[in-house]
């Protein structure tokens, strides 16, 4: 995949305490304003690159390219940004540091304000991790953000969801082929173990009840695993790993300005910020955003009325995505 441009960050410290080079992939859609102020940021989610966050813009949207310049920084790990596969040693495969949520946002801010000369950012939305992303954005830049919307995402990992996601991940790590991530040829059955685990995850039991994989032409439950580990099998496993920590370690308070301090991290989102989770999400919760919300100063939380599980906020269903659009529609307005 070669339609992206990096931007590179040489010797940047990561929270970890490790200092190495950095490449940021990034892909950007329309046009910068004279006044470079029309931008739209739109964060990748787990497992994804930039062509699979192009669900949430396009002409005619909320987010629309012929009005907005967007701009989809990619997640480090995830193949395309620095990532376990494509650093050298020491520091690349199995022996990956830690990246956090706020060293992926610290240098889209670098890609932003220094490469991009971005002055002012009317929207931030992402979904997942992109969402966990968005927030820590708001976060940190109230003053150049000028509104969120986290989609099936939270500002801190629940523990519910730390245990979710680490049995995933352990479950490849089981693959003797994984060899602690030193391995030469891809851990096919740590692979998809993987995807069986996380494919329980994905959609709700009130989606897997009503058959409504039928509407995304898969005809039984079985086509749901296949779905979801076909779509783990385009990453490398030490990628998703990679990805896998920076979610189990998602915490907008852990930087040095908030110091752990998530409460006040929640009162720094002074920008509008329309929380959207899955009503029926078992990854994010619609009580933890209820509880994020109140503490944040121009927020509302309005879930997705969906049984598509996680999936309502990556636009499977037309019903979402347009409830979704919606909200993006009036935070741009």
């Amino acid at each position: 995949m070669h339609d992206h441009e990096l931007f590179e960050i040489k010797g940047y410290t990561l929270q970890s305490g490790v200092t190495l080079d950095l490449k940021l992939a990034y892909k950007t859609w329309g046009k910068l304003s004279k006044a470079r102020d029309n931008v739209v940021v739109v964060p990748t989610f787990y497992g994804a690159r930039h062509p699979e966050a192009e669900y949430l813009f396009g002409p005619g949207r909320a987010i629309d390219t012929r009005k907005y310049f967007v701009v989809v920084p990619n997640m480090f790990g995830n193949g395309l940004s620095s990532s376990p596969h494509n650093t050298p040693a020491p520091w690349g495969r199995g022996a990956f540091p830690l990246i956090s949520l706020h060293d992926n946002i610290a240098c889209q801010h670098q890609l932003l304000t220094e490469h991009l000369k971005v002055k002012r950012i009317r929207l931030v939305a992402g979904f997942s991790m992109g969402g966990m992303q968005t927030y820590q954005w708001g976060s940190l830049h109230a003053g150049l953000v000028e509104a969120i919307a986290p989609i099936c995402a939270a500002a801190r990992i629940s523990d519910h969801n730390h245990m979710f996601v680490d049995s995933a991940v352990s479950t490849l790590r089981l693959d003797p082929d994984f060899k602690d991530g030193w391995y030469d040829a891809p851990p096919m059955r740590g692979m998809l173990a993987f995807g069986k685990v996380y494919a329980a995850w994905l959609f709700s039991q009130d989606f897997m009840r009503g058959e409504h994989y039928r509407e995304l032409g898969l005809k039984a439950r079985q086509d749901v695993v296949l779905l979801t580990q076909n779509y783990f099998l385009q990453n490398d496993a030490n990628n998703l790993i990679a990805m896998a920590n920076t979610w189990m370690n998602g915490d907008i308070s852990r930087n040095p300005i908030h110091g752990g301090d998530f409460a006040a991290a929640l009162r720094a989102i002074t920008c509008p910020a329309i929380v959207m989770p899955g009503m029926t999400d078992l990854y994010f919760r619609v009580a933890d955003n209820e509880a994020e919300v109140a503490q944040m100063p121009h927020a509302e939380c309005r879930p997705i009325p969906s049984v598509w599980g996680h999936g309502a906020g990556f636009g499977l269903s037309a019903p979402d995505g347009a409830f979704i659009d919606r909200a993006l529609r009036e935070l741009l307005a």
